[in-house]
């Protein structure tokens, strides 16, 4: 008696689906998720059609035109990016062409065996909860597309977004400072948009890893230090300012100071919405995610605005943008937008902002930063990730829905369960337990007012999460 092997389960998390090439990841489980968005899609879509982009990936251009094509036959009117895209481009064209939403191929910062789907909607924002559950709940069902197949309308997304940037970002003061800029985009999809756009408006730019590799080098395409060693010294060979990096489909940010060292996302963030509310005179507000810095609460509190704190995933904080309710959005794991924008991470963007500020203020990263905290104070953040076993990751739910009184010493002044179990200590100082939705590991977040204080609070948190021996870092 022969059994049907049991189907890929197709998961979108806080990002999409992610799955790894040739296992999960294969034309027959794309065809599944492209046929359940194209059910949504008949339901709730108002008929303007979807766009279609991807990365720079393996094959993630093949597998965007095939899904172009297969939404033709399920009646949708499909336009395909001519090009790796970023993920903000994408979500710009979404609104300005209003069109029903976006299916892109990308795996953003993963590994390169990895590949991905992201939905978005006719917002431009990453698809909430309550749609991605609607289209998990569309796979494999009955009704099939009955239409003749259509060859995609091909579409260039990069000069209107490349516009739009002109207008966000004060070039001219860039140039006029006369300051060399470093870029990187990783092997990504943000080749030729930060770089371009910069020596257009007449920035020497210094760049590495312009063209297109599958494989990212043999890393991860993110801005991690180690990614950014090429850019440092290229950027101490000719003379360049600050360095810009964005990871493989340019919805991240990486930041290099003059001397190539790679500034702390938290920080970027602070840095930026001090210098908006200062240059632009906008104080609507501030959103950031449960797991970033409490500088961002210190300067909304310094300027009088409100702040909004979400759970992980900028889907949440998107939200902010669409109502206006926010100067900028920001999570610690290098992701923002900024007031009149898209609700979309953008790290082309965010590094063009930087570059602006540098310009702007003629000081150093460093010493802004030195700067920001005689003004509000300061904030040392750090994240770890712990790898859990199945026993070990039950006994953390346990441990997780218990609400301590104390930890490392010190009191525990509030428990915040917002997004994992965030305990805020008597000082203001604080911890987040977070289990990771797609893999068996635990974020651990830490801060505190004073750096000294740092590794004391982060090995408390270790001990009351693990025993000594679960932990493997």
């Amino acid at each position: 008696m022969s059994s049907t092997p049991a189907r890929s389960a197709i998961r979108f998390g806080t990002s999409g689906w992610r799955a790894i090439l040739a296992e999960d990841f294969t034309f027959e489980n794309v065809t599944r998720a492209v046929d359940a968005i194209a059910r949504y899609l008949q339901r709730h879509g108002s008929g303007a059609g979807v766009l279609v982009g991807y990365d720079t990936r393996f094959f993630s251009d093949r597998f965007a035109e095939f899904t172009a094509r297969r939404l033709s036959r399920w009646g949708i009117r499909a336009l395909l990016s001519q090009e790796a895209v970023p993920t903000p481009a994408l979500a710009y064209a979404v609104i300005s062409r209003k069109m029903d939403g976006a299916i892109n191929f990308t795996a953003s910062h993963n590994p390169p065996e990895y590949n991905g789907i992201k939905f978005s909607g006719s917002d431009g924002a990453p698809a909430l909860p309550e749609v991605t559950s609607q289209i998990e709940a569309l796979l494999d069902a009955d009704s099939s597309p009955s239409h003749a197949e259509q060859l995609p309308e091909r579409v260039d997304l990069r000069p209107p977004y490349l516009e739009r940037l002109k207008q966000l970002v004060d070039l001219p003061a860039i140039r006029r400072a006369g300051i060399a800029v470093g870029f990187d985009p990783l092997w990504g999809a943000a080749r030729n948009y930060t770089d371009a756009l910069l020596r257009e408006a007449g920035v020497p730019v210094v760049s590495v890893h312009g063209e297109r590799d599958v494989l990212f080098g043999g890393q991860a395409p993110e801005p991690e230090e180690h990614n950014t060693r090429a850019l440092a010294a290229l950027m101490k060979e000719r003379g360049a300012r600050v360095g810009l990096v964005t990871d493989g489909d340019a919805d991240r940010f990486g930041i290099l100071d003059e001397d190539g060292a790679l500034l702390q996302p938290n920080y970027v963030l602070a840095l930026l919405l001090d210098y908006l509310v200062e240059s632009r005179g906008w104080t609507n507000g501030v959103g950031k995610s449960v797991a970033t810095t409490n500088l961002l609460n210190a300067l909304a509190q310094h300027y009088g605005m409100p702040l909004h704190e979400t759970p992980v995933g900028f889907k949440y904080l998107g939200e902010l943008i669409k109502n206006d309710q926010a100067v900028l959005v920001g999570e610690e794991s290098a992701g923002l937008s900024v007031r009149h924008h898209v609700p979309e991470k953008d790290g082309v963007l965010a590094g063009l902002l930087i570059a602006e500020m540098c310009a702007m203020r003629g000081a150093s990263l460093k010493e802004q930063l030195r700067q920001l905290f005689d003004k509000v104070g300061s904030y040392y953040p750090s994240r770890e990730n712990f790898r859990l076993t199945g026993e070990q990751r039950l006994r953390l739910s346990e441990k997780l829905e218990q609400s301590p009184t104390r930890l490392g010493g010190r009191a525990v002044r509030q428990v915040v369960r917002t997004d994992g179990l965030k305990l805020i200590l008597d000082d203001g100082s604080w911890v987040l337990f977070r289990p990771s939705g797609t893999e068996p590991v635990v974020r651990l977040y830490a801060e505190t007012r004073r750096e000294e204080e740092l590794p004391e609070l982060v090995k408390a948190a270790r001990e009351y999460l693990l025993s000594p021996q679960d932990v493997h870092a």
